[in-house]
């Protein structure tokens, strides 16, 4: 994520985050900083302080606060996680109000049964936070619900440490369907998109997305597969950003663990406009994309910093780059 930061540019301020199986580190996750702009990296801190090792740490996601909230002052970092042993998943969050250095726990937003990713079992995966309103938004994939392998679903809070009732945001047609790994980004004002993976087979995730006005009510949005010009569906893990560059509408950047490359649609999400981005960044499981502030117009189009791990299955090193939109 890039911290906020006021000026033409904004601020050069990175942190990153991910999930390791290390047992001979604390557990949590590690905060790793930059302050030029993702050129040079240090560990900052660690989510949480205490380490927990006798926990696993999985699904990461660090969010920056956009104005005050709940008590808590506009640019406060939230980091929502998956705290695991091998009888529960739980949805944690977590809160830092000095950019990341320190970390206080708030609550608990959802609690499953075993880190077993197949149907029949009860976990909780996967959270994504989004400030909408008034409201706090925390998406995940819940296995929990008896009449789906696996769904997509979302809790809000007005407090950060309680929660309200389930709201389902994609569900498969067939019990052994399995949605899953939402992420969400505002498009061009008044849209939102959400991206997923859709399981239909153990090895086949194709990428789906929705489109909606109001990012609490996906659930009744139809599903769109992605699919780029030559047909070409991509698959697994997806992410999704939105830059204000490269055209008029801006341009949705979608990346999936299958790929190299990325898919941009400028036309606010018609799934007939995919297009394929060739991209030098390696490809990654959950591989995040951030737009990045200028250079600007429509016949420039901007950049966006990636950050990206393994893909599912692999090991490889943290690492980070720029592409560009065109």
């Amino acid at each position: 994520m890039r911290l906020s930061g006021r000026g033409p540019g904004g601020s050069q301020t990175l942190l990153a985050t991910f999930q390791q199986f290390n047992s001979g580190k604390p557990g949590g996750f590690p905060i790793f900083r930059s302050d030029d702009g993702g050129r040079t990296w240090r560990q900052w801190s660690n989510v949480p302080d205490n380490g927990e090792s006798g926990k696993l740490w999985l699904q990461p996601f660090l969010y920056e606060l956009p104005r005050a909230f709940a008590g808590f002052p506009e640019g406060t970092l939230l980091c929502a996680a998956n705290s695991l042993d091998s009888s529960s998943t739980r949805i944690v969050l977590y809160a830092s109000v000095d950019r990341g250095l320190t970390w206080q726990f708030l609550s608990t937003v959802a609690v499953g049964g075993p880190p077993r990713a197949q149907n029949g079992y009860t976990p909780v995966w996967e959270p994504f936070l989004l400030l909408h309103r008034d409201r706090l938004v925390c998406y995940y994939s819940d296995q929990r619900d008896p009449n789906y392998g696996q769904k997509l679903a979302h809790q809000t809070s007005r407090d950060l440490r309680h929660w309200g009732e389930v709201v389902d945001d994609a569900v498969g047609t067939d019990y052994s369907e399995r949605p899953g790994m939402t992420t969400v980004a505002q498009v061009h004002r008044s849209l939102w998109i959400m991206t997923y993976e859709f399981g239909v087979s153990d090895t086949y995730y194709p990428v789906r997305y929705k489109l909606a006005r109001d990012p609490e009510s996906f659930g009744s949005s139809p599903a769109q597969e992605l699919l780029d010009q030559d047909g070409y569906a991509p698959s697994a893990a997806p992410t999704v950003a939105w830059s204000d560059s490269g055209g008029p509408l801006g341009t949705i950047v979608v990346s999936a663990n299958s790929d190299q490359d990325f898919f941009l649609n400028r036309a606010l999400g018609d799934p007939d406009k995919w297009t394929r981005l060739s991209s030098a960044m390696p490809r990654g499981y959950s591989r995040f994309a951030i737009p990045l502030a200028g250079p600007g117009s429509w016949r420039r189009p901007g950049l966006v910093f990636v950050v990206t791990g393994a893909p599912y299955g692999e090991q490889a090193p943290i690492q980070a780059g720029v592409i560009q939109l065109d």
